[in-house]
Order: C-alpha cells, then sequence, then structure tokens
C-alpha cells in the first residue's frame, strides 16, 4: 500500500511538472516554436493528456470499473480547474493538433469496434436479437427526443432528435466484460445480448448519419423533406453494403498480394490504410468519418488476413493495441476537459441529466420484452443493454461539432456545453450500474447453460471485454 501511495504521489508531481510546463509554454507563444513547425505546447499537453488518462484509468480498474470512465472523469476535474482560477489547460481544449489525435483515435476506436462485429455472428443469433436490438433502437430514440423537447424547448428540433440520437447505441464491451467475468458467455442471454449489441451499433451509425445530414442540410439552408432523409439513410445503408461487397470481393486478393510482401508492419500499415480510406470516403458522401472506419473493420474479417502467411486476425488486435492505447484516450480525456461543470450549478440541467439518464436505463428494459426465446431472463437481457460507454461519447462529441442557426440566426452547436455535460453523466452513471445491476440479475438466473456459442462469437465477445479494460 505504501509503495501505491508513492507511486500515485509520483504520478501527481509529474502531472504538476507538466501543468506549469503548459503555462510556460503558453507565456512564451509562438516564439518557442520558431525553429520547427510545431508548438511545444501541444507536446506537453499530449504528456499531459497520457498521464491523465493513465492515472485515472488505473484508479478507476482498482474498483473494478472500466479505464475509460476513469480517463474522462480525469479530464473533466482537470478540465474544470478553471472555476478555481486555474487557466493553465484552457489552450488544450481546442488546440487543433491535439482535436486531431482525438478524432483519429475515435476512428481507430470504431475500426476496433467492427473487427470484434461479424455478419456471420449477427445472423446466427436469431430473431430475439434483431427484435431486441430493433426495440432497443426505437424505444430510447424517442425518448430522449421527448425529454430533450421538454428540458431545452428553445433549441432547435433537429437538436432534440440529435439527443435521442445519443440514446441508441450499446457498448458491447461493458456487458461482454460482465458477462465473461461471470462465466456466462455460454448462455442464450449473452448470444441475444451480444448479438442485439452489435446490431445496435449498426443502426446507431446509420441514425446518426441520417441526423448528421438533416442538420448540415439545414444548416446550409436546405429546406428538409421527407425524400432528403430518405436519400441520407439510403446513402448510409448503400454504403455499408457496397463497402461490404466490395470488400468480400477485392480485399481477399488485396491481402494474398500483400501477403508476399516481407517488410515489417504490413499488415498493420495495410488495415489502417484501408480503415483510412472508408472513413474518408463516408466523409467525402456527407456521412459521418466512423460508419467508414466501423465498415473497414467488418470488411478484415479472420479468413482474409489469413491469406497473409503466418497472421491471425488475432494479431492485427495486437498490433493496433499500441495505437489504440495512445491515441483513443486522447479522446476521452479531451470529452471530460470539455464537460462543463458549473452547467450542474443549474437546477434544470440537473434534472435534464437525471430525466435522461432515468429514460436511456428504461428505454433499454424496454427492448427485453422484444425477446421472443422462452425461458430466458428478460431483466438480465435489458439491464446488458443499458450501457452506452465510448458509443454514447462518440455521438455527443459529433454533435459537440455540428452548428444549427437558433432563433437570431445565430449558428450555435446542437449539443452545447450544458447539453453536452448531461450526456456525459448520463453515459457514466449507464455505464457504472450496468456491472452490478447485470451481476445480481445473473447471479439470480438458476437457468442451465445453452449450446456453446460459436467460436466466432465467443472470440468477439472476450475481444470486447478486454477492450474496455485497455
Amino acid at each position: 500500500m505504501r509503495r501505491k501511495l508513492i507511486y500515485c504521489l509520483l504520478l501527481l508531481a509529474t502531472l504538476s511538472l507538466a501543468t506549469r510546463a503548459i503555462f510556460a509554454s503558453g507565456e512564451a507563444g509562438e516564439t518557442g516554436g520558431a525553429g520547427h513547425g510545431l508548438n511545444p505546447l501541444v507536446l506537453i499537453g499530449v504528456a499531459l493528456v497520457l498521464l491523465i488518462a493513465k492515472l485515472g484509468g488505473e484508479l478507476f480498474e482498482r474498483f473494478g470499473q472500466p479505464a475509460v470512465l476513469g480517463e474522462l472523469i480525469g479530464g473533466m476535474l482537470v478540465g474544470n480547474l478553471v472555476l478555481f482560477g486555474v487557466t493553465t489547460v484552457e489552450p488544450l481544449k481546442t488546440d487543433v493538433v491535439i482535436n486531431a489525435l482525438a478524432e483519429i483515435g475515435v476512428i481507430l476506436l470504431l475500426f476496433e469496434v467492427g473487427l470484434e462485429s461479424n455478419l456471420g455472428d449477427m445472423l446466427e443469433v436469431g430473431w430475439s436479437s434483431l427484435l431486441v436490438a430493433v426495440a432497443g433502437v426505437v424505444a430510447p430514440f424517442f425518448l430522449g427526443w421527448g425529454v430533450a423537447a421538454y428540458f431545452i424547448p428553445d433549441e432547435a428540433q433537429l437538436g432534440h432528435i440529435f439527443i435521442g440520437a445519443t440514446l441508441c447505441a450499446t457498448s458491447v464491451g461493458i456487458t461482454a466484460r460482465v458477462l465473461k467475468d461471470m462465466g456466462k458467455l455460454n448462455t442464450r442471454v449473452a448470444r441475444i445480448v451480444l448479438g442485439a449489441a452489435v446490431i445496435d451499433d449498426v443502426l446507431g451509425l446509420i441514425i446518426l448519419a441520417v441526423v448528421k445530414g438533416a442538420i448540415e442540410a439545414t444548416a446550409a439552408g436546405t429546406s428538409l423533406s421527407l425524400l432528403s432523409v430518405g436519400i441520407i439513410t439510403l446513402k448510409a445503408v448503400g454504403f455499408l453494403v457496397v463497402a461490404l461487397l466490395a470488400g468480400r470481393f477485392l480485399v481477399p486478393y488485396l491481402f494474398q498480394g500483400a501477403g508476399k510482401l516481407e517488410g515489417r508492419g504490413v499488415l498493420l500499415a495495410l488495415a489502417v490504410a484501408l480503415c483510412f480510406v472508408l472513413s474518408w470516403a463516408a466523409a467525402g458522401i456527407g456521412l459521418a468519418a466512423i460508419v467508414g472506419a466501423f465498415a473497414a473493420g467488418l470488411l478484415l474479417e479472420e479468413a482474409h488476413i489469413k491469406r497473409m502467411p503466418g497472421r491471425t486476425k488475432h494479431d492485427l488486435h495486437e498490433l493496433l493495441t499500441p495505437l489504440t492505447t495512445i491515441l483513443v484516450p486522447i479522446f476521452f480525456v479531451l470529452m471530460g476537459l470539455k464537460v462543463d461543470l458549473s452547467a450542474f450549478a443549474r437546477l434544470d440541467i440537473l434534472g435534464f441529466a437525471a430525466v435522461l439518464t432515468l429514460v436511456a436505463i428504461i428505454g433499454k428494459q424496454v427492448c427485453s420484452l422484444a425477446v421472443i426465446d422462452r425461458g430466458i431472463n428478460r431483466l438480465a437481457v435489458g439491464l446488458g443493454m443499458i450501457p452506452r460507454g465510448e458509443v454514447g461519447l462518440i455521438f455527443a462529441g459529433i454533435g459537440a461539432t455540428l452548428m444549427l442557426p437558433n432563433a437570431q440566426g445565430i449558428n450555435e452547436p446542437v449539443i452545447g456545453s450544458a447539453t453536452f455535460a448531461a450526456v456525459v453523466i448520463m453515459v457514466i452513471v449507464t455505464t457504472l450500474v450496468t456491472p452490478p445491476l447485470l451481476k445480481w440479475s445473473l447471479a439470480r438466473d438458476s437457468s442451465p447453460p445453452d449450446e456453446p456459442l460459436s467460436p466466432a462469437v465467443q472470440e468477439t465477445a472476450e475481444e470486447a471485454a478486454e477492450r474496455t479494460s485497455r
């Protein structure tokens, strides 16, 4: 214990020195970077962000919680030092380079989520998972829309709709980790929940594409019609279908040819390049870049990568780990830095956050009613779908970058600082309450295990569980 205390004190001292260095760099201005193009503020800023991420992640993991919550809350605490007159870290919130690194981290995260998903798995889990997924998207979407319309009536209607979209997705990693820890991966409940969570991600990304396109069209002064919404929907679905079909025929030959190369890092470079190309293509047709990243992950099936001699899908995950370990936490810490805790001095925002969290939980309980299999622990299914985790934060982060004109015609973020804080609280609470509630529900379930999960589904669940602890 004494050694751990010394270790924590050393890390805190390092954070203090890094913060002082940022302050010194800020005073120096651009002259400090006159010898090269990169402002030294970026270097010390990234160092500080990584230290916050690792210290916060370590602390939360010791209490059995996902590291991502430690990264997020660590960023919130440091980012709100301005409330005590400390403005040292304020430049980090708007720094172009740090924001770009965070965006690349998000793209790689969705690429990794896509790798953990498999179209065959979705077909294997059956109608229950599909119905649970659809209900788990529709109910939270309309509940979130209604709550936003009630608490922030002055915001544009598309802003209310976007809030509903942030409640759609499910973080499969949180649930998979609980199921793995309890030895419940080999059950029909696990099969339904994991399959539905993956389908939720796909449906959530399609909804995000539609709402984002509608917001951008409105901001550009284009009238929004049912036809426009249909076109955006077809564009999103068409992109995923075309990408998957093209990948089915082209990717195997691409990897077969790359397998003849003997240089180091060929698999990683090729995979990341494919991820970035599809992200660019998605952005090019007006979709979110993360849609392309997710599609790229779906393309890289194990059979394709095995065409490269001596390499497997697991190898790609191992190769990606150093990249995601550095870049993904930058996004979560940056999201925390941008949370304005002073917003919670307003009772209306506290009420908004509380009700938004409540409907986020209720919405996923509704989906458990869609289970058609008999003898299934429906409560466990609903509880397993609760956590929003990283996907909810990604949606909120995108909303903070989209602009809509207010009643006075002035462009404002779709998700303002107060609303963003409420969404972050919703994500934190839904992520925290799921493990204990799911463990309680599964402990009461005495039904015997069903037939074993297929190796592909079990590997997907285990990889998702491991990702939450990194």
